[in-house]
């Protein structure tokens, strides 16, 4: 591999995962079966999907529009279509994106598939298990496909990570100019999911990919939450869709417009 690239492949040999299957040992004898015994500095990139299923979040579901409601903390925009409804919304995850991430696709028909409750929680168990099986320091991202504001189709990004730094924060540095970058920070686990999704594929079987030669981003510690990336709350620059925010907007209007009114009217009858 040339000096600075990074090698990416798919984890082959991945059986179907049940409820209650131990991933550390399946992903683990996958890899030593591959050929592809982790080194120090790799990063394991897992599709949100099977850590799902690990983990019982398969559940019933004769209407998928009733699992995004249980799902959904905020709603941010809907939107009629042929096809149906597309809610975007904040799920309990604090992660912003489609259908609050409940997902119908590779799963038995009637049911569907929810997020990881904590998909940080679960990065933090692979990554402490496949360290201790193959003594390697090596960082785990938990990746899920979201769709992006301004932005067609879909990409994969990390929704959980543990051991690798998920944000490379550039501010203070300078540029190859010498000038001072003011809010540059590179979303390198976004970009690991990705690289990943590219040798995964959707419907290959191939859930796990392989990332080596990014050494530089895995840490000593697994408190490497993803979450940090989601950009909720105070930091939301677009806290609704812009047909929702029109709608409030006039609500709200109508109504100071209205007691404003009231106000004047009753002040009147008392100058009478």
């Amino acid at each position: 591999m040339p000096a600075g690239g990074i090698l990416v492949v798919p984890v082959p040999g991945l059986p179907e995962i049940a409820e209650g299957a131990d991933l550390v040992a399946l992903i683990g004898d996958a890899l030593v079966a591959a050929g592809l015994t982790p080194a120090e500095g790799d990063v394991l990139v897992v599709t949100s999907k099977i850590v799902s299923k690990a983990e019982g979040r398969r559940v019933a579901a004769a209407d998928r529009e009733d699992a995004i409601t249980a799902e959904t903390v905020r709603v941010v925009a809907t939107r009629a279509h042929p096809g149906g409804v597309t809610r975007i919304v904040e799920n309990r995850q604090g992660i912003v994106q489609a259908a609050a991430g409940v997902d119908a696709s590779n799963t038995p028909e009637g049911t569907v598939l929810l997020l990881p409750a904590d998909p940080d929680a679960s990065a933090r168990v692979l990554a402490a298990g496949l360290r201790a099986r193959f003594g390697v320091r090596l960082g785990v991202i938990v990746s899920d496909t979201l769709g992006r504001a301004w932005r067609d189709g879909q990409i994969d990004q990390a929704i959980g990570a543990a051991g690798v730094r998920v944000l490379d924060d550039l501010r203070g540095s300078r540029d190859s100019f010498g000038q001072e970058l003011v809010v540059t920070q590179a979303a390198i686990g976004d970009e690991l999911a990705s690289a990943g999704d590219l040798v995964k594929g959707k419907a290959s079987g191939m859930p796990v990919a392989l990332v080596r030669g990014f050494g530089h981003a895995v840490v000593d510690g697994l408190d490497t939450p993803a979450r940090i990336l989601s950009r909720t709350g105070e930091k939301d620059m677009f806290r609704l869709g812009t047909d929702e925010a029109l709608a409030l907007g006039r609500a709200e209007g109508h109504a100071a417009g209205f007691a404003e009114g009231f106000a004047a009217g009753l002040a009147a009858a008392r100058d009478a």
